[in-house]
């Protein structure tokens, strides 16, 4: 097999970042993905009708430069996100899912980049809960207890995530980058409200790969990879074609300087190497038949979102990641893949 044609991807959770690096980082993605989840853990984040909106105008007129630029027509549509706090209203969820809001996302206080303000007591967001699910919104969330020993922290969050879904069984939620097979087994177990997306470098890494040998900054992400046998768990879900499990890539990027210092930031940018990365994976599980349910079907009729008909190309073509990109070093830096977008 030298070529293979898929239905073009969505992106169920990415980050792009905002002023200059937004482009260029707007640019690798919308080679590979027709639309994304966009994560509101902006600076501010986005808690606002007219901060949703100026967001994604900003993602917007990114789009008309690229293309204009290149010379083509890249397609592509942010499903824009916010992020769920405690000062919110049933009124303010309705003008969210008015200003187009997708989902709200929860972060628990200080689990990850831009998270100091998150949430501390998950129940005394029922409120927001009930008004999500009135709304028709999903409610993605960052699984992970923030004072936990750091490879425990999802496992400690499943019975509070488990508990929310029990008590909400109308509202959609996805629990976020799986990193342990108890939380693939939760989701698993879970009633059909419930579903979970993966990461191309959980598929990938292990905590081994990050600190292991030598130390290594641009794998450093949360939440962490844990064992190599929580890594095979997450690989069977992914190739499993049980649609409760999909693609939500987490690309995270941080200039270099801000991930090779003394308080690294966590996150890996694999969005220039998404698909190539993919394939491979699905290729070595002999899965190649589930790889476009998985990147190209269940986020979006989890989302209720039509399925996209645009269609793309990955060809055998060996090549090797670039160093750094724009600042940025990508995920699997200056080694080859054999598999490569075919741009049109």
């Amino acid at each position: 097999m030298n070529q293979i044609i898929l239905r073009k991807p969505d992106d169920m959770h990415i980050h792009l970042r905002q002023g200059g690096l937004l482009e260029n980082v707007l640019e690798q993605t919308v080679k590979q993905v027709a639309r994304a989840i966009v994560m509101p853990n902006t600076a501010p984040a986005i808690e606002t009708v007219n901060a949703l909106t100026a967001y994604r105008q900003e993602i917007n007129e990114s789009l008309k430069r690229i293309n204009s630029k290149a010379g083509k027509q890249y397609t592509f549509e942010p499903l824009m996100t916010f992020k769920v706090g405690p000062h919110m209203t049933a009124q303010t969820i309705k003008e969210l899912k008015a200003a187009g809001a997708t989902a709200g996302k929860i972060y628990p206080q200080g689990v990850t980049t831009n998270s100091e303000e998150g949430v501390k007591d998950f129940k005394a967001l029922y409120p927001i809960y009930e008004a999500m699910s009135n709304e028709n919104l999903v409610l993605c969330i960052h699984g992970e207890i923030p004072s936990a020993f750091c490879i425990d922290r999802e496992k400690e969050f499943l019975p509070i995530f488990k508990q929310i879904a029990k008590d909400f069984p109308k509202l959609k939620i996805v629990l976020e980058h799986l990193t342990t097979s108890a939380a693939v087994e939760l989701v698993e177990e879970s009633p059909k409200n419930v579903a979970g997306t993966l990461t191309v470098h959980h598929l990938l890494t292990t905590l081994d790969d990050i600190i292991g040998g030598s130390l290594r900054p641009h794998l450093f992400c949360k939440p962490l990879p844990k064992h190599s046998s929580d890594k095979e768990n997450l690989r069977r879900a992914a190739v499993s074609g049980n649609p409760k499990f999909f693609l939500g890539s987490d690309s995270a990027p941080h200039l270099v300087e801000n991930k090779e210092c003394d308080c690294g930031a966590a996150g890996v940018y694999s969005a220039p190497v998404l698909l190539p990365l993919l394939i491979d994976i699905f290729q070595q599980e002999n899965k190649l038949d589930k790889l476009e349910s998985f990147t190209s079907q269940f986020g979006a009729e989890f989302y209720n979102l039509p399925l996209n008909q645009e269609t793309m190309a990955l060809t055998q073509n060996t090549w090797t990641v670039p160093d750094k990109m724009h600042g940025i070093v990508p995920f699997f830096a200056g080694q080859k893949l054999k598999w490569k977008v075919v741009e049109s």
